[in-house]
């Protein structure tokens, strides 16, 4: 059997348990549905570190709660930022004085150097990531990677970067 067919076979067999599972756990099916894929990539990418094929449900329940976990984080996070409102409209109003539209001038001018000044590669991600708002999962199928190898790629190029700007 070629791998992409079983990859489906796995994928047809431990899905709907696993979109079960998370549906009963999250506010909306999309976001379960969303998750259930999140989980699937995952697993695929790491399949080699699965010890027992007797454990793989068990396995991918982890892999799922911790997505879920993950998810409900980002929520709340969002939810604070969101109830600090107030404080970022007065920010949005500072923006725009002409005295900080200057000073943003030359922070983009400082940016815009050091991002000249590293890698290609690191160039490319941050780019990617920030200004084009390319996802991580995106990403890893650009740089042909693994999802866990482009995190850690774009970890990599912000840390360049900082210290570069701190030098600049």
């Amino acid at each position: 059997m070629s791998d992409s067919k079983a990859i489906v076979k796995f994928y047809k067999f431990y899905s709907p348990k696993i979109l079960s599972y998370l549906s009963k756990k999250l506010p909306r099916f999309e976001d379960a549905e969303d998750l259930t894929n999140d989980v699937f990539l995952d697993a695929i990418d790491s399949l080699s570190l699965l010890k027992k094929k007797d454990c793989t449900q068990a396995w991918l329940c982890k892999i799922a709660h911790n997505k879920m976990v993950d998810f409900y984080r980002k929520k709340k996070i969002k939810s604070i930022l969101l109830s600090q409102m107030p404080f970022l409209q007065i920010v949005a109003n500072e923006i725009n004085q002409p005295d900080f539209q200057y000073e943003k001038g030359k922070i983009r001018d400082r940016i815009e150097s050091v991002l000249h000044n590293l890698s290609q590669k690191y160039q490319k991600i941050l780019r990617l990531h920030y200004e084009e708002k390319v996802s991580v999962k995106q990403l890893s199928q650009v740089f042909n990677l693994s999802f866990k190898a482009t995190e850690s790629l774009l970890f990599r190029a912000r840390q360049s970067f900082k210290l570069a700007y701190e030098r600049a």
